[in-house]
Parts: C-alpha cells; sequence; structure tokens
C-alpha cells in the first residue's frame, strides 16, 4: 500500500510550522516529515504527533550534505547516533543522507569513492540502530546547481557498492524528471533499493496535475512492482494546501483500493 507523507516544509505555508501538524491530521493525511532537525522543537513535534496518531516518515541526518568530501566524514559519522536518537524520540526509522556539492579540481570518480567509503562506514551503525540511510540525488539544472549526484543510475550503483539493506535512494520524481526522465523504468527495476519517494509536478515543483507528469501512471506501475513505502508529498502549492492535496490523495486512494482488490 502506497502511503502519502506531507513535508511540512513547504505544505500549508501561511500556518506557524508546529501548526502545521495538525493541519496534516485535518486533512486525512496520516503521516508528515520535515528537513533538518537541529533547528526544531522535537518534544512538541513529538507530542503533537502523538496526540493526533500520526506517523514522522523521514527527516535529514545532521550534519548532512557533505559526504563527498573525506575531511568531513567524521563529522558526519559522529552525528549518526544524535540523529538516529532524534529519530527514535519520534518513531522515525528513515533519514536522508546527502553528497553535497561537487569539489572543484577533484576528479569526480573521486568524490564518489569518497561518497561510498563514508556510507559503507555508517552502515553497519544504522543496521544496529535498525535505521535506513536514504541517499538522495538531486537536480543540478534548476534547483541545486553544483550538487554531486544527479542521476538516479549512479545512486543506484553506489548502493551497489556500499551492499548493505540499511542504505537506499531516495528516488524524487521531480528532480529525476528534470535530470534523466525514463521515470516508470527506473522505479520499477530499482524497487527494491527505494527507501523514499518524493513527488512534486515539472516544471515549477507545483502539486501534481499542474505539470507534466503522469502521477496516476507512474504510481500505479510503482505500486504493481511492490513498492509499499512513504510517497513525500514535497512540493509548493498554487493552490490552498487542503485543495491542492485532493487530486493526488484521490490517486493513492484509487491506487490502494485496486491493489488491495487484487
Amino acid at each position: 500500500m502506497l502511503t502519502l507523507s506531507a513535508c511540512i516544509e513547504m505544505l500549508f505555508p501561511e500556518l506557524p510550522f508546529l501548526d502545521r501538524i495538525d493541519a496534516v491530521a485535518d486533512s486525512g493525511l496520516t503521516a508528515f516529515e520535515f528537513w533538518g532537525w537541529r533547528n526544531k522543537d522535537l518534544d512538541v513535534i513529538a507530542q503533537r504527533q502523538q496526540a493526533r496518531g500520526l506517523t514522522v516518515s523521514i527527516f535529514s541526518v545532521e550534519p548532512n550534505n557533505i559526504l563527498c568530501d573525506p575531511a568531513q566524514h567524521e563529522a558526519f559519522l559522529a552525528g549518526l547516533e544524535p540523529s538516529f536518537a532524534a529519530a527514535r524520540k519520534l518513531g522515525c526509522k528513515t533519514l536522508i543522507v546527502l553528497t553535497g556539492n561537487e569539489r572543484p579540481g577533484v576528479p569526480r570518480s573521486e568524490q564518489i569513492d569518497a561518497v561510498v567509503d563514508v556510507l559503507r562506514q555508517a552502515a553497519p551503525i544504522a543496521e544496529q540502530a535498525g535505521m535506513t540511510l536514504v541517499l538522495e540525488p538531486l537536480n543540478a539544472l534548476v534547483d541545486h546547481g553544483g550538487y554531486l549526484l544527479n542521476h538516479a543510475d549512479e545512486g543506484f550503483a553506489i548502493l551497489d557498492r556500499v551492499g548493505s539493506p540499511a542504505v537506499k535512494l531516495l528516488f524524487d520524481i521531480y528532480h529525476q524528471q528534470i535530470t534523466e526522465g525514463y521515470l516508470t523504468a527506473r522505479l520499477t527495476a530499482h524497487v527494491n533499493q527505494i527507501g523514499h519517494i518524493h513527488i512534486a509536478d515539472v516544471p515549477g515543483r507545483h502539486e501534481p496535475g499542474t505539470g507534466e507528469i503522469n502521477y496516476r501512471f507512474v504510481l500505479e506501475q510503482l505500486a504493481k512492482a511492490g513498492y509499499d513505502g512513504f510517497i513525500g508529498l514535497e512540493f509548493r502549492p498554487l493552490k490552498p494546501t487542503l485543495e491542492a492535496l485532493q487530486p493526488i490523495m484521490q490517486i493513492i486512494y484509487d491506487i490502494n483500493q485496486t491493489v488491495e482488490g487484487v
């Protein structure tokens, strides 16, 4: 079954951050996510989450965005346990990791090797903690100029080299449509290596249905391939958020009804 998760960094922008948790519950969604945790009041988040019966699906390891720089590996590895402790407070089991931007003058292969090396070190720590790290490729054409890891295919190759069930990919459909397309083939071929998905439409990073991606088809194929994880709603709504959510919530409802009826 596919489960939607509201990114409260981007949805319900008219509300104070913590009030967005209640707005998620009022919308009928059952999960939410955010980006960094160190600037958040985790105790209040946990209280509101538990009061409303919500799941925290994902947030980022801190410090982050530094995997391609060996000089930062010690800091990254030292940040794992505090990040896992924050995750345990919220009942979350998946955390985002980012490569960081390309390092000028350093061969690309050397930077990818550094990402593989630190994830190999992080993997047994995550396994022991019962956590999953998800490596996220980002597009460099529109939103994240200079970011090292742009292609999902290269991300999957990194995972093959790391070789741990505790290290998977965050497949952001918005980013990958911009970078390389061929969405359903990549999603379905690598469904077992995907630990989380983000969605937004192209262009503009707005709600599904405002752009060129046929989300009903893509998500139907994903469900048929056996993905049963979270679908993070990480978009900037053009309409009021509740109105913007309705089409994608209906799509997910329809798909789940079909899958459960098979």
